[in-house]
Order: structure tokens, then C-alpha cells, then sequence
């Protein structure tokens, strides 16, 4: 292989959130992490050339892009999601969770109701309610081993509550699913039915498993893209979340000016010069790398799916079609919240996502994020082995 996924990467003493804030966030000191959803690997080798060319150059002033950016950027949303975008559309924000609570500002007022389905990417729910919306929940139904949704109830809640805002994760984060064109349908008729606006986060959509395929919603139907702010972004594909450079896409023009109007309203501008430059690297030239990356994260995938159903069979993995996060079901151990940290923290010194960050619907679960070198991730469930024996 081109890229040496297997070489282990020091990255203590760099204040990585992932690895140098444990005591902060109340972790013991020594624990491996397998949380947060950023990866263990060196990102691609054109992007840190041209962050070295820019840091060599040493003048970071205002910075804005040229056709070439936007270029890049539809030629890979044309060969990855055959979508073909227009400049026009396009919005940069620093995060995609930023552009989430924009939009709930831009097309929601205060006491309106936004609807989501947990258990979901916690900063979802977080700003909703920071923002004085009232949070609607349509939960994911677990059956089988698996996630669906009960569209009745997803109608129901609209109804019932006149929500204004639905906000879509696909491929959904925390559970795994990809969601398949069908599905989608089903749900956009729905919100064209009832007048319901759709933020789509589809920042995870590059990392799809064999035998599934990344739909985005509003290349479905014209009555989708047109009440739709679709949000990517180049962070979870290629590593690079701390340089913050999102690209929202919106093809309504009453939408986009409201959406712009409420980011102008904050103060904020540009984006950061070495973000804008990594994007457009790593959209130019990550090809190879990505299709490396995501061959190594299979891999790592059977990995832990053969152990777990080997070695802890006590546990059960939520067999995921997109992203690097397991979503991982402990309740056949009949542990309580409080028993399941301890075990995960004290006897397993692991550092994961509880369940419950993504709503009360993930009480037992954890998620463990496998964007890791083997090594680390046959520590981790070697200790998590010996941990669940001990019970």
C-alpha cells in the first residue's frame, strides 16, 4: 500500500482534544481514546505540502478562493455523489455545526419547532434548545439488530407540533445507517407535504461500506433541493477539523440570503486562509488516499466485528454502512448507566462516547471510533475483553 496506515502516530503533547484533555473532561489520565470523531491518520501528503507552501510564504492575510476552489469541489461532488452543483449555491462556513445553527436561526423563530431522529449527533439537540426552539424527537426504531424509521410517527410529530425545520444526518451519526433513496423519499414527500424546511448533514458521506451507496437528498427531487441546505465539509473525509472549512450548499436564492444574513449578523467572514487551502488540496489531490484509507478502515471494521462476535459475544456491534464509528449495544450485560461507565473508564480504560450524548434512546450503547491504527484498535478490544470477562 502507497500509505502506511499501520504507522502509529504520537500525538500526545499537540493539544489534541482527543488525546492531551482527558483529566479536563473528567477521563482518568490513562485511558486510550476511541471517542471523538477525528482520525489517527496524517492527512494527504498534498495537503500538508501546500500548508508548508503557505506557511513558508508567511503572509496569512484576508483570503478568499478562485474558480479553481469551486472547480475542485464540483468535479469530486459529480464523481463521488453524481451531483453536479453550481457555484452559485455554495456558502463557506468554519463547521458544519455552525451552518446547523444558522440555519435554525435563519428559518426558525423562537418557540418554533425543529425536528431530529435519536439517538443522533448530539450538537444537533444542543442547538436547537440553545437557541430557544423546541425540540421535536421521532426516535430511530432498533429492531433486529438494526435502525429504520417510523415514518408515521416521524408525520405524526410534524403535525402535531407544526414543526418548521427538520435536520437530516446522512449517513446517520451515531447508528451508522446509510439511508437508502427510498427512504429519503418517503421522508422528503413528507416534508414537502407539510411545508418543512430540511438541513441535511451529510459530512460523513465519503465513508460508505460495500454493498451501499450515498444518496444526497436534495439531488432527488426538484421539491427537495428546493427547501434544502445540504452541509458537507472536507473534515471527517481527510482529517482536518481543526482547520475548519465547511461548504454548505443551497440552491434556493431566498434560502441562501437568509442563510448568509443570519452568519453576517455574527460578525463572521472569511474563513481561515490555511482551511480554504487544505479543502482544495485535498479535494484536488486525495483520490488515492481516500480509496487507501477506506480499504484500511474495512478492514478494520471485520476486524472488530470477527472479534467482538468471537471474543464478546455479550456484546453486540450495530453493523454500521457508513463512517468510521461503531455504535456498540451493551445491554445484554443489564449494567446501569453508571455501571457501563465504569466498566468502559475504570476496568476497560477506554476513552468512548456514551450512548446516552446522543439521547436518552443510546442508554447502553457506546460508540468507538476504529479511524485508528490496527494496533491500537486490538488494545483497545483486548481491554475491552478482559473488562467484560471480569463482570
Amino acid at each position: 500500500m502507497k500509505f502506511d496506515f499501520n504507522k502509529l502516530v504520537d500525538r500526545k503533547n499537540t493539544n489534541s482534544i482527543k488525546y492531551d484533555f482527558a483529566p479536563e473532561r473528567g477521563k482518568p489520565d490513562n485511558v486510550l481514546p476511541l471517542w471523538v470523531a477525528d482520525m489517527d491518520f496524517p492527512t494527504v501528503p498534498e495537503v500538508t505540502e501546500a500548508l508548508v507552501k503557505a506557511g513558508n510564504h508567511g503572509i496569512f492575510g484576508y483570503t478568499e478562493v478562485k474558480e479553481v476552489y469551486f472547480d475542485t469541489l464540483k468535479k469530486w461532488f459529480s464523481s463521488h455523489y453524481h451531483w453536479n452543483i453550481e457555484r452559485s449555491w455554495l456558502v463557506k462556513t468554519p463547521g458544519v455545526v455552525f451552518a446547523i445553527a444558522m440555519a435554525i436561526r435563519a428559518f426558525t423563530k423562537e418557540g418554533d419547532a425543529v425536528l431530529i431522529q435519536r439517538p443522533v449527533y448530539y450538537p444537533f439537540s444542543e442547538s436547537i434548545t440553545s437557541n430557544n426552539r423546541l425540540l421535536i424527537n421521532s426516535p430511530l426504531v432498533y429492531e433486529n439488530g438494526s435502525y429504520h424509521i417510523d415514518y408515521d410517527d416521524f408525520e405524526k410529530n410534524i403535525i402535531d407540533h407544526n414543526v418548521k425545520l427538520f435536520i437530516l444526518c446522512n449517513p446517520h451519526n451515531p447508528v451508522g445507517r446509510v439511508w437508502r433513496k427510498e427512504e429519503l423519499v418517503k421522508l422528503g414527500d413528507i416534508c414537502v407535504k407539510h411545508n418543512v424546511l430540511v438541513v441535511s448533514d451529510e459530512i460523513h458521506a465519503d465513508f460508505i461500506y460495500p454493498g451501499h451507496a450515498h444518496t444526497v437528498f436534495a439531488s432527488i427531487k426538484p421539491e427537495f433541493f428546493d427547501r434544502t441546505v445540504t452541509c458537507t465539509a472536507p473534515s471527517k473525509t481527510f482529517n482536518l477539523a481543526g482547520l475548519q472549512a465547511s461548504n454548505i450548499l443551497i440552491g434556493n436564492p431566498a434560502l441562501k440570503a437568509s442563510f448568509k444574513e443570519e452568519i453576517r449578523k455574527t460578525g463572521y467572514s472569511q474563513l481561515n486562509a490555511m482551511g480554504l487551502i487544505a479543502c482544495q488540496a485535498a479535494y484536488e489531490y486525495g483520490e488515492e488516499w481516500l480509496s487507501g484509507l477506506k480499504q484500511y478502515l474495512l478492514e478494520n471494521l471485520n476486524y472488530a466485528k470477527d472479534y467482538i462476535k468471537s471474543k464478546i459475544p455479550q456484546i453486540k456491534l450495530v453493523e454500521p454502512e457508513g463512517t468510521y464509528l461503531l455504535w456498540v449495544d451493551f445491554n445484554a450485560l443489564q449494567l446501569s448507566e453508571e455501571e457501563l461507565e465504569d466498566l468502559i473508564l475504570q476496568k476497560a480504560r477506554l476513552w468512548l462516547d456514551a450512548g446516552t450524548m446522543f439521547g436518552p434512546e443510546g442508554s447502553g450503547f457506546q460508540r468507538i471510533n476504529i479511524a485508528c491504527q490496527r494496533e491500537t484498535l486490538v488494545k483497545a478490544l483486548e481491554q475491552l475483553k478482559e473488562a467484560v470477562h471480569s463482570l
